[in-house]
């Protein structure tokens, strides 16, 4: 109890401060840190109680050459970069995110939370602008889904797989190309998008909208031609993005998947049993297009290159998911590469003839092996 109202009393203090920059110690240590991410070209910035800050630079961790930090510290560091919403949601959960800008030195997504009774936390460096879409290395059909006209388009991979970025990179290229009212919900905002061609609202759950459902309501009211969900967390804002998509809107969401099949799964299992034929067969007519991706280490030159799987979804790919077979959907990308479709496999292949990862790690990543050693041989 001691330690909880310590954290309270520390969240009131700062709440009463009004305070939204760091300054003294907890200014120079975290931000010491975070220049050591960036001069290392880092991703994340990793604090566990008991350990020193690592940083993971192109998916591998690195201690700093300093002694261990104690969760006390951690919190002392990372809760006054929070704004108000989410030192109150770390008092009431334990766990919060948010974004933190400096200056001169970019943005950077914060996540404090608790793991054994103690602080942790994690924060993300994030690019000064969203990225170009062409630059990520996706296989061309990924370009498509920019100009689908309505619909729902699910993007899935396990964290860290560059799944918000990819989103933010579809949303610029909308935004460079076509004159839309693009309204994206997030929490945090990552990438910051000017207006180009679109006019660009972005709504932080927390700071603008208390959840994504409500968000997402209300952003339907707003006349947009784009939504983009950062993520679908729970049944209600699946439901409202699914109306949103059958009633002519285009319509972005991630989803914490591995492949095509489990991300058209996810959705539908995320409702009671008796619903769950109903939400497939809505699912079946307003799911446009299904794209999922890893990324592996790039051979040359160190970073991460992107293998990427992509459904667009047809005829029979919405048979399949009505009748919940989805085992099929594999099948379904193979019959329609001629509409933009391509396997992981086949995205694995290519980065391997190019030798832009190792043979044997592709090797290793392909859920069908027999098509992979196919798509290798060209």
């Amino acid at each position: 109890m001691d330690e909880v109202e310590d954290i309270n009393r520390l969240i009131r203090e700062l709440n009463a401060e009004g305070q939204t920059e760091l300054s003294g110690e907890d200014s120079a240590r975290l931000n010491r840190w975070l220049d050591t991410l960036l001069e290392r070209r880092g991703s994340d910035l990793l604090l566990v109680a008991g350990s020193p800050p690592c940083v993971r630079v192109d998916g591998a961790v690195f201690p700093l050459k300093e002694g261990p930090v104690s969760g006390e510290e951690i919190e002392e560091a990372v809760l006054p970069a929070l704004p108000g919403h989410a030192r109150s949601q770390y008092a009431r959960e334990k766990s919060a995110d948010a974004s933190y800008a400096r200056p001169g030195r970019g943005r950077f997504r914060l996540n404090l939370h608790r793991e054994r009774g103690r602080a942790a936390a994690t924060v993300r460096a994030l690019p000064s602008e969203p990225p170009r879409l062409a630059a990520l290395g996706l296989p061309p059909g990924v370009e498509g889904l920019t100009r689908l006209p309505r619909g729902l388009v699910l993007l899935g991979g396990p964290t860290g797989s560059g799944k918000t970025t990819t989103l933010a990179a579809l949303v610029d290229e909308i935004n460079r190309r076509d004159a839309r009212h693009i309204v994206t919900i997030e929490d945090p905002i990552e990438y910051e998008h000017p207006h180009r061609m679109s006019l660009v609202e972005q709504i932080e759950v927390g700071a603008d909208a208390p959840d994504f459902a409500t968000a997402l309501r209300a952003a339907m009211r707003q006349a947009p031609d784009v939504l983009v969900v950062g993520e679908m967390r729970d049944p209600e804002t699946m439901r409202i993005a699914l109306n949103a998509a059958e009633t002519g809107h285009l319509v972005f969401s991630t989803v914490h998947t591995t492949d095509v099949a489990s991300t058209v799964s996810r959705v539908a299992d995320s409702f009671p049993p008796e619903r769950q034929p109903t939400i497939r067969q809505e699912l079946s007519m307003a799911l446009a297009a299904v794209l999922t991706q890893t990324l592996l280490p790039r051979r040359r030159g160190g970073g991460r290159v992107p293998a990427a799987e992509l459904l667009m979804v047809g005829y029979g790919a919405r048979q399949h998911i009505r009748k919940n077979a989805l085992q099929h959907l594999h099948q379904e990308i193979v019959l329609t590469r001629k509409n933009g479709s391509v396997t992981l496999e086949e995205s694995l292949a290519r980065l391997a003839r190019e030798e832009a990862v190792e043979l044997e790690e592709a090797r290793a990543r392909a859920a069908h092996p027999e098509e992979f050693e196919m798509y290798l041989r060209g």
